[in-house]
Parts: C-alpha cells; structure tokens; sequence
C-alpha cells in the first residue's frame, strides 16, 4: 500500500527504495509483536506458513523460514534481525542495507558480525535432508495415532523439547516439556482420548514437512518439528487461532 502510493517518477533507485520501505515496515510490525509478547500467555511460536515443495528445494531458504531457524531470529534485536536477513538471505550489500535501516555501512558490518555470531551458536547443527525429515514425520504421525508409545519412544531425541502456542485462547503447554518420555507420554495420553476426532494431514509448513492437526474436522493447530540425525529434537505445535491465518492457504516464497 505504501508503494502504491509512491510517485516513481521522483524515485531514483525503484528496487532500493521498496526494499527500506518493506524494511522499515518489518521493523515496525517486530517492534509491536516484541510488546504484546510481553503479556503473552505461554509459549510464543512463528506462525506457521503452508509453503510449496520447492522451497525445500533452496537449503537456504527453507532454513531461513524453518520454525527452528525463526525461534532463533526471534532471539536477536529487531534492528540485528533485519540485517541478518537482508544479508544472509537476500545477500543485499552493506551499503544497501544501511540505507533501509538508517544506520551507517560500518555499522551494519558490525551489526551482521554480531548477529551471525549469535545465530551460529543458536542454530540447528545437523542439516538433515528433506526426504530424511519427511521420513521421521510420517513414523511420528503413525506412532501419535495408533498411540505407540514405543514407536515414539525410538524416534524421539532423549533430550527433545515440545512447545505449545495457545495464547491463552486454547489449551496449551504453559512452558517447555523436555525428555522423550514424559514427551511421549504426554503425547499418547493427551492426543488419542476417546469421544475425539483427531486427523493428521502431512503438509509442507514452513519450508519442511509438518502436520495439519484436525478436531472434529475443524483445522485445530499446526505442528512442526525440528529432525537431526533422524530424531525429533524439537516439536512445536501451534494452537492459537489467530496465529494460524496463514494455515489454509499455500504462500508463494522465493529469492
């Protein structure tokens, strides 16, 4: 809406100009979400985006959008978020970057040097492929359907972690469980309770494969999960509804 407000004929650089306008944008959504997660009701996911098979296809990419790779990015200033992205994923020079966040380039090379270093040492260590990923989905969604605690058992990490997003609107997990089994057995005790109509729907979400959960047939969460050395070593499951506008449509991705 604010480039269509835009008189090009006074812009001398289109594609610069978009970009600090998208920029400044972001900048000002992040400042906002970083003060409503301050009186946040447990956990605070990424909203999960449904995305197309071939974003996996870009490693970069598809980890930029991963739920992992975006709990990470949720660590850094807004400020250090933004050069990140415009440097690591869109490969914008210093000096382009400096002009959509309004800081100097010697500081923007400062910014990215401290932003890589925190991202480094946050980040997923194992890369594991999307066929590998799917793999592992499709034996958890078995194993959470048939209730095989066993099956689980085998395919969970033994120190993963499970988050729930809820915001307080829908029953969820109010800080992070940890262990495969107490994962596990919240797991088969809490999600095949009789009298309910639980479906699983493997879909590409965020760049990976990830489960639509239904209740009764209504779109009820969206659950991710982060796979090295074909273990689950994090599982995140969405609930909020306002968290899940994105969830019934695909969105276009590319670089």
């Amino acid at each position: 809406m604010r480039w269509a407000g835009v008189d090009l004929a006074t812009v001398r650089e289109e594609r610069a100009y978009l970009v600090r306008i998208v920029t400044r944008q972001a900048l000002d959504r992040l400042r906002v979400l970083g003060r409503r997660k301050e009186s946040y009701v447990g956990p605070w996911l990424p909203e999960p985006l449904l995305t197309a098979p071939d974003v996996a296809e870009d490693v970069e990419l598809a980890e930029s959008v991963s739920t992992a790779m975006l709990l990470v990015s949720e660590t850094l200033a807004p400020i250090e978020r933004a050069v990140f992205v415009l440097r690591e994923v869109f490969d914008l020079d210093y000096e382009e970057i400096a002009a959509a966040v309004g800081k100097s380039a010697a500081a923007v090379r400062q910014i990215a040097h401290r932003a890589r270093g925190h991202v480094a040492a946050r980040r997923p260590r194992g890369v594991t492929s999307p066929a590998e990923t799917r793999a592992v989905i499709e034996a958890f969604q078995r194993a959470v359907e048939t209730g095989d605690l066993q099956a689980l058992l085998d395919i969970l990490a033994p120190d993963v972690v499970a988050l729930s997003d809820g915001g307080g609107v829908r029953h969820a997990l109010l800080r992070p469980v940890v262990g495969a089994a107490v994962v596990a057995r919240l797991l088969t005790s809490g999600w095949t309770r009789r009298g309910v109509d639980r479906s699983f729907e493997l879909i590409q979400v965020n760049g990976s494969p990830g489960l639509l959960v239904w209740l009764n047939g209504e779109l009820d969460g969206v659950l991710t999960a982060r796979v090295e050395n074909g273990r689950v070593m994090g599982i995140y499951h969405v609930r909020n509804p306002e968290r899940l506008s994105r969830a019934g449509h695909e969105t276009t991705m590319s670089r």
